[in-house]
């Protein structure tokens, strides 16, 4: 499949000075996907069993952040989180969202941590799935995902490692995002969001305590009970932070919940959207 025809290419706009690729499927309340932070990840591949499903209630955007997917990379190889936030603003202002709801998936959940923090009154409604944002020991499996150095091996084996059910994983699935992580640009930009030592890495996607218990609005926490790449350890102390918050863990689950799950965890963030 050829960049031209792939399903990860949406629609693009300028946010924030950088050319941003995004969908945008469905109609009704707005709801903000943000994907996790894997090598060769994009909107699509992260959320492509809920696009559709939550587009029957709902608008849906999904975006690659600055340096993921289609992306442009940041012009001057910076990425932090105020950088990244930066960028998810720009592109609910080019999209005209004054107020939505947002979902976070690991790293997503950082950035919509960020959102939530800092410009309250535009998040409606919060779901942080596998989270990072809280303070916790880089975990092997998260080391290995941020140090990923391409190859066919190293990627299946990150795959594994993401999911419980490993018949959701083959070589073929592993070939298709060794492929995305190595097109032009992309492995350098990966290669610079998390140089060693990485535990700098979830240092500096962590989010004070104060900030987090000053979040008001209605959350649901999800997590996956054999996640090896983020403990469930931090969806704990995210429920134990956010006064308005539910808690829902998937056993037999890892990295993964949205797709290992996928029917499961639609059902429940229709209902707590709705």
């Amino acid at each position: 499949m050829s960049d031209a025809t792939s399903p990860e290419i949406g629609s693009n706009v300028v946010a924030a000075g950088v050319r941003t690729n995004y969908h945008d499927v469905g109609s009704g309340e707005p709801v903000l996907l943000i994907h996790g932070s894997g090598p060769g990840v994009s909107a699509w591949a992260n959320w492509r069993l809920n696009l559709p499903v939550l587009a029957k209630r709902f608008r849906v955007v999904a975006a690659d952040m600055l340096g993921f997917g289609y992306t442009d990379p940041a012009p001057d190889h910076r990425y932090d989180l105020d950088v990244w936030t930066a960028h998810l603003v720009g592109l609910l202002d080019e999209l005209g969202l004054d107020r939505i709801s947002v979902v976070g998936n690991s790293f997503g959940g950082a950035l919509a941590l960020s959102l939530a923090v800092r410009d309250p009154d535009r998040v409606e409604r919060l779901v942080l799935m596998g989270s990072v944002g809280v303070p916790f020991e880089i975990t092997p499996a998260l080391d290995a995902v941020w140090g990923f150095e391409p190859s066919l091996e190293a990627m299946r084996g990150l795959l594994d490692i993401f999911a419980y059910d490993r018949s959701l994983v083959s070589d073929d699935l592993a070939r298709l995002r060794l492929r995305a992580a190595t097109r032009t640009g992309v492995q350098e930009a990966f290669a610079a969001m998390f140089p060693a030592p990485r535990q700098a890495g979830v240092d500096a996607l962590t989010i004070a305590d104060d900030l987090i218990r000053s979040i008001t609005c209605p959350t649901l926490v999800v997590h996956g009970r054999d996640d090896q790449v983020i403990p469930l350890e931090n969806s704990l102390r995210l429920l134990e932070l956010i006064d308005d918050a539910r808690l829902h863990v998937f056993g037999r689950c890892g990295h993964w919940v949205q797709i290992e799950h996928a029917d499961s965890f639609n059902r429940l963030v229709v209902d707590f959207l709705s």
